[in-house]
């Protein structure tokens, strides 16, 4: 175990204060992050559409309120905020970003590398696309005040439904609440994504149909925008339980506070994947780093849980024979490594996990900082060592002894004595967040989850 030469480590403090500008402040606030970015961005596109319809289009200035082109944009918004959560679409970006070649400049890798921030364009379609459908339930209702008959009773009825659905799901999903319920989140996304997908393709239906004019229903459905967008995110949101399985797994537990699950099934998945799982497929799914397996058959892989609330203790103290898979392994953040030409890892605790995968691979040259509490003792010795094969260098902070450090002085430490061009965290959100801002408003590249799934 290595520890950060401590000359370097007391000096750094200095060089944090004198590297920092306002610009650079400004434009490094987590509330500036690029997810915030390309959610606002998204919304944005959608006032400035409202904007234009109402002061110079025409949808609500005729005698009749285009309510298809209302429930186009709103479906439109839906559809990318579900197909931007489909698992091959995370993967395809993935794949797409990290292409970039080393000898590009570093600003556009640095940008490059946040393509996880995806997630913005998901809560920007999903919250428009609900102001949308808001909107569409109030036309909706004001031509059928003012046209009786001209508007299905049945669709006003399922428009009000769904608008409960929409309100239900997006105060589930603020950041707060997501915080303090995070299971409650989960089972009402699910059940009420799934409630309105149905009640959505019977009110397109219904509203294609009766508003279709001479031509037959066959013919209006076929030619409808919304039918088509269905099409797509229904599959999307369909394929991975599709790909719902059972599958066995064996469980060490090196201590009390980890378990190191086993999978053997046929599936490797690829290096930097993470997978969910769960006891019971249609409650508590929970996500972990994909690690190759140790010493087993090919095609094995392992997963890291560490106690940390109430289904991980309950997987610790009562591990089960199975578990539940579904869709396939998706790209974790820690990915973005392949766009530098060395990194620097710094994990907290059961963080090591998925970097873990990385190093093994020796894709891109790395420097490792692992602040975790007595790790021979906690994650069990053949770990440890196993990470010391990987990394001989690497920086072992045993908080037992000598407590908890300055994340974001370790981790600038780090980095310039090793020569990274960039630094991926994973920790606790707090921690990721001191160390990923804390580094970026000095201008050095860094990268870390946003909890954002």
């Amino acid at each position: 175990m290595v520890a950060v030469d401590s000359n370097l480590y007391r000096a750094d403090n200095g060089a944090r204060d004198s590297r920092t500008t306002a610009s650079r402040r400004l434009f490094k606030h987590p509330r500036l992050m690029p997810y915030n970015r390309l959610l606002t961005a998204v919304v944005a596109a959608n006032t400035t559409l409202l904007c234009y319809e109402v002061l110079w289009g025409d949808w609500w200035s005729g005698r009749v309120i285009a309510l298809n082109g209302i429930a186009t944009v709103a479906q439109a918004n839906f559809a990318l905020a579900i197909v931007l959560r489909q698992q091959h679409v995370i993967n395809f970006l993935s794949r797409l970003a990290i292409r970039a070649p080393t000898h590009w400049p570093l600003r556009l890798r640095w940008a490059l590398a946040k393509v996880h921030h995806f997630g913005g364009l998901h809560v920007g379609a999903a919250v428009s696309g609900t102001l949308w459908y808001l909107l569409f339930v109030g036309s909706l209702t004001a031509e059928a005040a003012q046209h009786p008959g001209s508007v299905l009773t049945g669709n006003v009825l399922i428009s009000y439904a769904l608008v409960t659905l929409f309100l239900v799901m997006v105060v589930m999903a603020l950041p707060p609440l997501r915080a303090r319920a995070h299971d409650k989140f989960e089972v009402t996304h699910r059940f009420c994504g799934w409630a309105a997908v149905v009640l959505v393709w019977i009110n397109t239906v219904l509203f294609v149909a009766g508003r279709r004019g001479d031509a037959s229903v066959a013919a209006a459905l076929v030619t409808a925008p919304t039918i088509w967008m269905l099409v797509v995110t229904t599959a999307c949101a369909a394929l991975p339980w599709l790909r719902l399985r059972k599958v066995p797994i064996t469980v060490d537990r090196p201590s009390a506070h980890v378990a190191l699950a086993h999978f053997d099934h046929g599936v490797t998945p690829f290096i930097g994947s993470v997978r969910a799982i769960s006891r019971h497929p249609l409650l508590g799914w929970h996500t972990f780093a994909n690690i190759p397996a140790a010493g087993r058959a090919p095609g094995g892989y392992r997963m890291a849980i560490s106690r940390a609330g109430d289904w991980t203790a309950a997987f610790i103290d009562d591990p089960p024979a199975h578990v539940w898979v579904r869709g396939v392994p998706t790209a974790g953040m820690a990915n973005v490594r392949k766009l530098f030409t060395k990194v620097v890892y710094v994990a907290t605790g059961s963080g090591i996990g998925p970097m873990l995968a990385h190093l093994l691979a020796k894709e891109v040259p790395a420097h490792l900082v692992w602040v975790t509490r007595n790790p021979r003792k906690t994650y069990g010795d053949a770990l440890v060592e196993e990470i010391l094969a990987a990394e001989p260098d690497a920086t072992i902070w045993n908080t037992n002894e000598r407590g908890k450090p300055d994340m974001v002085r370790l981790a600038h430490a780090a980095y310039r004595s090793s020569g990274a061009e960039a630094v991926i965290c994973i920790a606790n959100k707090e921690v990721t967040w001191q160390v990923v801002h804390g580094l970026e408003r000095l201008g050095i590249p860094a990268c870390g989850p946003i909890w954002d799934s």
